[in-house]
């Protein structure tokens, strides 16, 4: 079973539409999970609104850490993978939200965020013809507990700072 966060501190932190991507996704998991007349090749399409929303999520606490502008909050042109990539901190150097996190948090913190946009947004959703890497149900709700329990754990961690 998925888990839940709508009775979780970090629930009144979301915004209406983060809220809205997780109950739609939530809606969506529960009549898969109850339907097992089809079973589709990938369930990637199920981790997708879970996805956005750690985006967005990201972005606001990123913004309220004081780790990007509002600018970039705002940006089209902003790609949040991009500065938390622990591969660029030696480049990025100050806007690198990786090291922000580690300075603020710790290794820990910053690798599982990474990670998990990485494997919950990236390897999923990009295309490539020589690996078409579908998600077996399991895997895509190992995948969406991967993604709120990081959304979980950075708010706790970060709550402490006055983010709410």
């Amino acid at each position: 079973m998925t888990r839940t966060i709508q009775q979780e501190p970090i629930w009144q932190y979301l915004s209406v539409s983060q809220q809205d991507l997780i109950k739609e996704g939530s809606f969506l998991l529960e009549i898969i999970q109850r339907n097992k007349e089809y079973r589709f090749k990938d369930y990637s399409f199920l981790v997708f609104p879970f996805a956005k929303a750690y985006e967005g999520f990201l972005k606001q606490l990123f913004l309220d850490m004081r780790f990007i502008t509002h600018l970039q909050y705002i940006s089209d042109h902003f790609r949040l993978g991009k500065y938390l990539s622990p591969h660029l901190v030696g480049k990025l150097k100050e806007k690198s939200i990786y090291q922000h996190i580690e300075e603020k948090a710790n290794k820990e913190l910053a690798d599982e965020l990474w990670d998990t946009w990485k494997e919950g947004r990236n390897r999923v959703f990009h295309y490539f013809p020589h690996n078409l890497r579908r998600l077996a149900l399991e895997q895509a709700e190992e995948m969406i507990d991967r993604i709120l329990f990081a959304m979980e754990k950075s708010y706790t961690v970060f709550k402490k700072d006055n983010v709410t």
